[in-house]
This record gives structure tokens, C-alpha cells and sequence, in this order.
């Protein structure tokens, strides 16, 4: 009996990507005839075309299922939930824009067939703007150092194969915003990394903004390192004891130099602001954290579907 491959495609106004992509995917398992596939793509509510390029593709491909959104749930659920929607013998999962190869999907299907349960993509170079690649990297850097247990992995992204062992796993976890890289290496499995560049976009825009990059920078934090917690304590206690030393040297100074020395109010608003700007920083680090312990213990749903299509179509 063949194994079943699950393909899992994330999209949001990728109506210039999708198509091809599908074509694409169908290619390469033309070529791998000892599996068979099914190409799940979720939809997070996208207001250009793409659901309905992925209704007209799936009345005619019973490989491709689809997930449409009732709303637009973000990067981090919409992506998760489709995942554990998947239920083959190893699930690929990658973007819709091209950014993550296709092409690489035999290469994780030989090293998954050597017994690896994760294998997974690292990008090592990329195409895109070098200042945008650098501080992606340094991101990763600085997660990776500061992580609890085992370190998280530097470039990656999340593209790669994950057996179903890994998916039931992480499919009865209770968590209601999950950071699906930290997971890969907190869990342990055994794994194997590609390296390879990452392309440009074939078409269209990417979605990704400011504040969309901050929130899954702070998850990564939230959820994998205590560290920012503890900087603001050690930073506190460093910044008290740096302080009092100057309030000794200022009354010292004084007591000697009475009739000449005037300190004047300048080093008192100097150190008002400073300290002013370290009690805010660190109080909104602990706001970060507060904020997903807000957010885990009001137990939402990761998404609310508004339609599923070909999911009742065995595949064949």
C-alpha cells in the first residue's frame, strides 16, 4: 500500500501563486509514484481571489483539499491548525510564495524514509534584502542563545517534513498560540537539516509587515526563554546598586567640598529619564509575557472554519 504524503500550504492573497504552485507539488509526485498525496491549503480569509482560484482547482483535483477561514487568524494559528488537519504518513509543510522549494520535497522524502522523524529545511542564504536576511539571523542568534533547555534552530523557518508521530503529538497539545520552531527542537525528535537559499517571491506581495515579524520575535521569547525576565531583574539590581554609588560619591564630594561644589539638577533629570525608560522597557518585556498567559488561558479556538472541500474525497 502506498504511503500518504500530506502537503500543507498556508495562503493569504496568493492568488498569483497558488495555481502554479498545485501544478507544481503535482509535478514532483508524478515523479515519486511509490506515494500518494493530498495537497491541503488554508485560506486565512484572503480578500484578493485565491479562494476562489482554490474552489475552481479542487472541483477538478481531488488531491487538493481546502480550508477557507471565516476570518483572518494570523500567522501563527491559521498555519498550526492546518497542519494538524493533516493526517498522512509525513505532512510537508511550506509557503505558498515559492520562498520555500518544492523541489526539495524528494530530498526530505529520502531522508524521512532513512528513519529521520523531522527533516527539515535551513536557510543558509537568501535572496531577499540583505538588511531584511541579516536581521532575521541575528533574531534567530539571539533566540537560539537565550533559550531554555534546547537551543532553538537559527534559520529555520519551519519548512520541512514532519512524520505523523510528531503531529499527533503536537496536535493534543493544549495551546492556544503554538510556536511551531521552538517545538521542533523542544520535543526532541530525531532530525535531519537541508541547507538551501531561499528564492524571491514568484508573484504578488508579501504579507509580512513590522508588527507581524515583533509578534512571532515575541513569541519565540515567550514561550522558549525566561531570559528577558531575568535581564530585568539582574539589570534592576545592577542599575540600584550603580545608584547608590553615585549618591555616596555626590554626598562625599559635597561634605568636602562644601562652599564650591553644586551638583545642580541636571544629573537628577538625567537620571529620572533613564531610569524612567528602563522601568517602562522591562515593565513592557513583562507585559509581553503577561499577554500570552492572557492569551492561553482564555482558551479561544486556534481559527473557526467557513467551509472545507474535498476532505470527504479518499485519495488515491
Amino acid at each position: 500500500m502506498k504511503k500518504l504524503i500530506s502537503v500543507i500550504t498556508p495562503c493569504y492573497n496568493e492568488e498569483g501563486n497558488v495555481r502554479l504552485l498545485i501544478e507544481t507539488i503535482g509535478k514532483i509526485f508524478e515523479k515519486l509514484p511509490q506515494y500518494t498525496y493530498e495537497h491541503v491549503l488554508i485560506d486565512n480569509c484572503s480578500i484578493d481571489k485565491t479562494p476562489e482560484i482554490l474552489r475552481e482547482i479542487a472541483a477538478i483535483n481531488k488531491h487538493v483539499k481546502v480550508i477557507l477561514n471565516e476570518r483572518n487568524f494570523g500567522w501563527i494559528r491559521s498555519p498550526f491548525h492546518g497542519l494538524i488537519q493533516c493526517y498522512g504518513d509525513a505532512v510537508i509543510y511550506m509557503v505558498s510564495d515559492f520562498q520555500e522549494p518544492p523541489e526539495m520535497i524528494p530530498q526530505f522524502l529520502e531522508k524521512w524514509e532513512e528513519g529521520y522523524k523531522i527533516v527539515i529545511g535551513i536557510k543558509q542564504q537568501s535572496k531577499e534584502n540583505p538588511m531584511m536576511f541579516a536581521l532575521r539571523k541575528f533574531f534567530y542568534n539571539i533566540l537560539s542563545s537565550a533559550s531554555d533547555g534546547e537551543p532553538t534552530i537559527k534559520n529555520f523557518t519551519g519548512f520541512g517534513l514532519y512524520d505523523q508521530k510528531f503531529i499527533s503529538i503536537i496536535r493534543n497539545l493544549d495551546d492556544q498560540y503554538p510556536y511551531l520552531r521552538g517545538l521542533v527542537s523542544e520535543l526532541g525528535f530525531r532530525r535531519y537539516e537541508i541547507p538551501y537559499v531561499q528564492p524571491n517571491r514568484k508573484f504578488g506581495k508579501t504579507s509580512a509587515n513590522f508588527f507581524r515579524l515583533y509578534d512571532v520575535a515575541m513569541l519565540g521569547f515567550t514561550s522558549h526563554s525566561k531570559l528577558p525576565l531575568r535581564l530585568s531583574a539582574f539589570v534592576g539590581f545592577f542599575s540600584a546598586m550603580v545608584s547608590l554609588l553615585i549618591a555616596l560619591g555626590y554626598l562625599v564630594y559635597k561634605l568636602i567640598f562644601w562652599k564650591w561644589f553644586n551638583a545642580g539638577v541636571a544629573p537628577m533629570v538625567i537620571g529620572i529619564f533613564f531610569f524612567s525608560s528602563v522601568q517602562l522597557f522591562f515593565i513592557g518585556v513583562i507585559g509581553e509575557y503577561i499577554g500570552a498567559i492572557h492569551t492561553q488561558v482564555r482558551k479561544r479556538p486556534l481559527v473557526i472554519e467557513k467551509e472545507r472541500i474535498n476532505f470527504e474525497q479518499p485519495v488515491e
